[in-house]
């Protein structure tokens, strides 16, 4: 089963998803405080709303449990119908307070108060406009991240190592909503110049970056280098970078034929 084509034109699109955003989604400014526990969203990769939360949870630097809910999916739809009573995307749970919240900039208003503890950014407080441009992100990659593929479900929850705008990481956090195989978000967002540089060039040129992110200061001890995504798979020991490679790993392992 191919859910994605890695081809130069599905890249390219992603390209300009990213591009529409102007930037959302990819520098950090890591929160004052950080969960205890981990905070659960329940969302569809491809809807402009829950890219929205997506793109907050990078600029405070928040993991986050991802329970993907695409269309006719059957994991974890029901879960959220049961909890909150309808079926509408984003859904966050915090397990350190209690909340349960739907409505992408009333997520976002919550997690800045309560995890950032700072002001609301000029930007998310014109929310209606970022709205706006997420859905016209989301006409650039038409029909992908929303509807549910056949696949075994793993044991043990994946990591992903990415952050929100990166156009690579995109392809592979597509997959994982359209397989409905849920992953722990490991954002990696930039707080540093060099880390503006493509991870083959810094290579190149021996840059390494000094950043100040929790998630990427492991990575870098894990790997000796620092590029997005990053897939770790404990029920199969396996752990790599490359966007092809992941989808083609996440296919051949835990696809089926629809």
């Amino acid at each position: 089963m191919k859910i994605l084509k890695l081809g130069p034109i599905n890249f390219a699109s992603s390209v300009l998803a990213t591009l529409v955003r102007t930037g959302g989604g990819i520098s950090s400014k890591s929160a004052a405080l950080k969960p205890e526990m981990p905070l659960k969203l329940f969302d569809m990769e491809g809807c402009p709303y829950c890219r929205l939360v997506r793109e907050a949870l990078t600029e405070l630097d928040l993991d986050a449990e991802i329970y993907p809910c695409p269309k006719q999916g059957e994991r974890y739809r029901i879960y959220v119908i049961e909890k909150g009573g309808k079926a509408q995307f984003p859904f966050l749970i915090d397990p350190n307070t209690g909340a349960e919240i739907y409505e992408s900039l009333i997520i976002i208003k919550y997690l800045f108060e309560i995890y950032g503890q700072r002001q609301l950014p000029l930007k998310w407080q014109l929310g209606p406009l970022q709205t706006v441009g997420s859905m016209l992100a989301s006409t650039a990659r038409p029909g992908l991240g929303i509807t549910k593929k056949a696949s075994i479900a793993p044991e043990q929850l994946l990591e992903l190592y990415s952050f929100e705008s990166s156009p690579y990481a995109r392809l592979v956090r597509e997959c994982l909503c359209e397989m409905e195989i849920p992953y722990m978000l490991r954002n990696c967002g930039r707080t540093e110049l060099g880390e503006w540089v493509l991870p083959t060039l810094r290579d190149a040129l021996k840059i390494v970056p000094n950043s100040e992110l929790k998630n990427r200061k492991i990575l870098q001890a894990k790997t000796g280098r620092m590029a997005i995504p990053y897939l770790v798979d404990p029920n199969e020991n396996v752990e790599m970078f490359e966007s092809t490679k992941i989808v083609d790993y996440l296919e051949t392992t835990y696809g089926l034929d629809d």
